[in-house]
């Protein structure tokens, strides 16, 4: 686990810009290499990293960024302190808990700065637009006006919710991190659009029915299930970050937006009786 975790961050500091991260890096590299020596003192025997582990942490670093993989690294040895102190290691099982962990914290990655405009560009968008479609969804009951009410509303909704925040932005921070603040929230707004509404332009009219359902009802239970695979993980992401539980983030988000949806059905009914619409 040692020679494993000091050849990630080895890796890891080789590829950060930034001196102050890479210094970090480098210092938690060298506290890995200094327990595993200890430990082969005590074995007498050598080890060597195990690859496919320091690759995929790699891999997991290039995706997601670094933050994300030390703290899925660490996540996975958090019993690692109570087996050195059961081995009388009580100086490793402290540094492990206490010395590293903060080490990690002092990290700083530019993209977690503007998770807070991701969360709100892809919450919006979700709640939002998944909410809409339902309602349009049995209001209209066809497959392209729907799909072209929801990309119509969504695109706009996007670059709406991007100007909101820079101008929220732009009265606290200067001008380049309010842009990218908006940019983060416009980018994750318009991607999560993409996906909610490509189920109705995948399905076609003709599709046949499934167990009496219609087209258009099949493409909204697959927005459905698109939506929650975003929140899960977008949530398992940040409660990797952030270190909290991501069964109550998931719940949470995932009660609002079957509340909204299901609301928003009743509406579609509601205003569809109500003028007349037949589609």
């Amino acid at each position: 686990m040692e020679a494993t975790e000091a050849e990630v961050y080895r890796r890891l500091a080789k590829m950060q810009e930034d001196p102050v991260n890479q210094s970090i890096l480098e210092g938690i590299a060298l506290e890995e290499e200094r327990h595993e020596a200890v430990i082969a003192k005590m074995t007498g025997e050598e080890v060597k990293a195990d690859r496919a582990k320091v690759t995929r942490q790699i891999v997991l670093a290039r995706l997601f960024g670094f933050t994300f993989s030390v703290k899925m690294m660490e996540a996975t040895e958090q019993d690692a302190a109570a087996e050195y102190r059961n081995l009388g290691l009580h100086d490793i099982a402290e540094e492990e808990e206490a010395h590293e962990q903060n080490m990690i914290g002092m990290l700083d990655e530019e993209r977690l700065r503007y998770s807070g405009s991701v969360v709100l560009g892809m919450s919006d968008a979700l709640v939002e637009l998944t909410g809409a479609l339902a309602g349009l969804t049995f209001a209209l009951q066809d497959l392209n006006l729907v799909a072209l009410a929801g990309l119509v509303t969504g695109i706009a909704a996007a670059f709406s919710m991007g100007a909101s925040e820079y101008l929220s932005s732009r009265t606290e921070k200067k001008a380049e991190s309010a842009v990218k603040a908006a940019f983060f929230t416009w980018i994750s707004y318009l991607l999560t659009v993409l996906l909610l509404v490509a189920p109705f332009l995948i399905f076609q009219a003709d599709s046949p029915e499934f167990h009496g359902l219609g087209p258009h009802v099949q493409a909204l239970m697959c927005t459905f299930a698109v939506g929650l695979l975003i929140v899960a993980l977008f949530n398992f992401y940040l409660s990797v970050i952030e270190e909290v539980s991501f069964r109550s983030r998931f719940l949470e988000m995932a009660g609002i937006l079957g509340m909204v949806s299901l609301i928003s059905y009743g509406i579609g009914i509601a205003l569809r009786g109500a003028l007349g619409v037949d589609v």
